[in-house]
């Protein structure tokens, strides 16, 4: 590995360096994204239940809030349920949007990573042709310096499609799961103002 980072010159560094930002976004996402942990399997049927038996207590609204993303929607709701329909669900929407910024965070850095990865590969590749370039003179080159240069040139490019391709690919993924998990914390959230408001049972 030593002998790769040696080979591919000082412009590999800041490809490492995205390599290892994006890796933490990919665990750090894969882990905080899981469906259970953002969309608890019966939290609507418990909140209701609870809902029911005790009214909107403080210790219900405490619960929901710090439980997960769905708790945190549900609990704007609880919050507004003796208001009008149209005041539940507008909180609903503002807790929906806050939850949302939340689901996506670090994305845009792991999308930027993606981006730009290719582009570091090519500023090595580019330094490596002007060491190469710079390397002849009228009598001829040093073979030394035109090897080094094309290692230079050959790795950062590798590397920096090595970093982006998967980059690119967890992205959309999560852009995708966090889209599903707001479609369906939204289905539930209308659920509730329709049986809170008798439209549903």
């Amino acid at each position: 590995m030593l002998a790769l980072i040696e080979a591919a010159g000082w412009p590999i560094w800041p490809i490492i360096i995205a390599s290892i930002l994006a890796l933490a976004i990919i665990f750090e996402r894969t882990y905080t994204l899981r469906r259970s942990t953002v969309i608890p399997h019966g939290l609507l049927d418990q909140t209701l239940d609870n809902l029911r038996r005790h009214g909107a207590t403080s210790d219900l609204l405490r619960v929901l809030a710090e439980g997960s993303a769905l708790g945190r929607i549900l609990a704007a709701g609880v919050r507004n349920i003796g208001a009008s329909r149209d005041v539940m669900k507008e909180s609903l929407e503002e807790s929906g949007r806050a939850v949302g910024h939340d689901l996506e965070r670090y994305l845009s850095t792991l999308g930027t990573i993606a981006t730009v990865a290719p582009l570091m590969g090519l500023l090595g590749t580019v330094v490596g042709m002007i060491e190469i370039f710079g390397s002849q003179s009228p009598t001829g080159g040093n073979p030394a310096v035109l090897a080094h240069g094309i290692s230079v040139a050959l790795y950062n490019t590798a590397l920096g499609l090595i970093v982006a391709i998967p980059s690119m690919i967890f992205f959309r993924f999560f852009r995708g799961r966090v889209d599903a998990l707001l479609v369906e914390m939204e289905q539930q959230a209308i659920k509730l103002v329709e049986i809170v408001h008798g439209d549903r049972k």
